[in-house]
């Protein structure tokens, strides 16, 4: 009786779904299947316990901070704190990898940095500062990471618990400190659009003459609220972003003016109604409209900035092909005889 090859390996090759065709859910799933898979190693399966450990306590001593950073979420302002934690749960399990062998320099500064977040938390706790009390739960978890996972553990875990800073409300001193020159940017800024529209207005302090309206801009109109969410939405745009160091600079360093710009034109407008439509329609547009299409508006320039800085270098793949320069022909233009 002769013996024929198995086909059994073909043909669960032929079964198996190619990488790129998984889509996300299947990715995620891939994902959770590695991790549970690395888990099942020693080598691995005692530093995530450690971690997890460590975590959990650190959790737990700064349980009163974490409550108070949820409190604040009920502000419009940091309306955004809540997605914050889960972006960065989630960013730390997309780029987790293999945990390599700690070495005793990770293990030193690993220990180092949570000595001083907790020292720093101490005088914090001394001079009563509740803000910076808080903060000091970010680099405290980082040292954790670093501790007990390495030099390469820390490498892709140090952006994501980085990203947690903007969970937490600013200190009541940056807030005061930045209310003041806000405003008073905001409306100068719309004052002069509002002249260069030819609308016949000019600045007292703080408020905005328009004919006989005096439009304020008080604190809800300083921008500081969407200055606060749109730097945090960028820093997670930036983060998810495969471009170039330059790129995700210049994205990080336009959020700020984008953010202002964004406000500027929403009081502009507001000017604007006041005098081509009524006081009722102007005021709904203010309180209303304008904080749905703010954000929109802003995301949309960031992505022109993105298309454009992306547009102005070609990527090696995509360079034009240089064409070699022809040659003559043997026995000159004549050709052969």
């Amino acid at each position: 009786m002769s013996s024929q090859p198995s086909t059994e390996p073909s043909r669960q090759a032929s079964k198996r779904t190619p990488a790129h065709d998984i889509g996300l859910a299947g990715g995620l799933k891939q994902r959770v299947v590695d991790f549970i898979r690395e888990l099942e190693r020693p080598d691995q399966r005692g530093p995530w316990l450690a971690m997890a450990a460590f975590t959990g306590m650190l959790v737990y001593s700064y349980w009163p901070g974490l409550l108070n950073a949820q409190s604040s979420w009920s502000n419009p302002q940091y309306s955004h704190g809540w997605i914050v934690p889960l972006f960065s749960v989630a960013l730390l399990f997309l780029w987790r990898q293999p945990i390599e062998p700690v070495t005793l320099s990770a293990r030193a500064a690993g220990l180092g940095i949570l000595v001083a977040s907790f020292a720093l938390r101490l005088l914090m706790a001394r001079y009563r500062i509740v803000t910076i009390d808080m903060y000091t739960f970010v680099p405290a978890l980082a040292g954790i990471f670093l501790l007990c996972g390495g030099w390469s553990t820390f490498r892709w875990a140090w952006a994501p618990i980085a990203f947690l800073i903007f969970m937490y409300p600013l200190p009541d001193e940056a807030t005061r400190y930045l209310l003041g020159p806000l405003q008073t940017l905001a409306t100068i800024v719309s004052t002069y659009a509002m002249q260069t529209l030819g609308i016949d207005a000019y600045r007292e302090g703080n408020q905005i003459v328009v004919g006989e309206m005096h439009l304020g801009v008080v604190d809800a109109c300083s921008g500081l609220r969407m200055l606060t969410i749109f730097i945090a939405l960028s820093v997670a745009l930036v983060l998810l972003s495969d471009g170039e160091w330059w790129e995700k600079v210049a994205i990080l360093a336009s959020a700020i003016p984008i953010a202002l710009i964004v406000n500027s034109i929403r009081i502009t407008v507001t000017g604007l109604l006041y005098q081509v439509a009524t006081s009722e329609i102007a005021e709904m547009v203010f309180h209303d409209l304008a904080g749905w299409v703010m954000m929109p508006m802003a995301l949309g320039m960031l992505f022109l900035e993105q298309k454009i800085l992306a547009s102005l270098f070609l990527q090696e793949d995509q360079a034009p092909a240089v064409l070699a320069p022809m040659r003559a022909p043997r026995g000159g233009l004549t050709g052969r005889k």
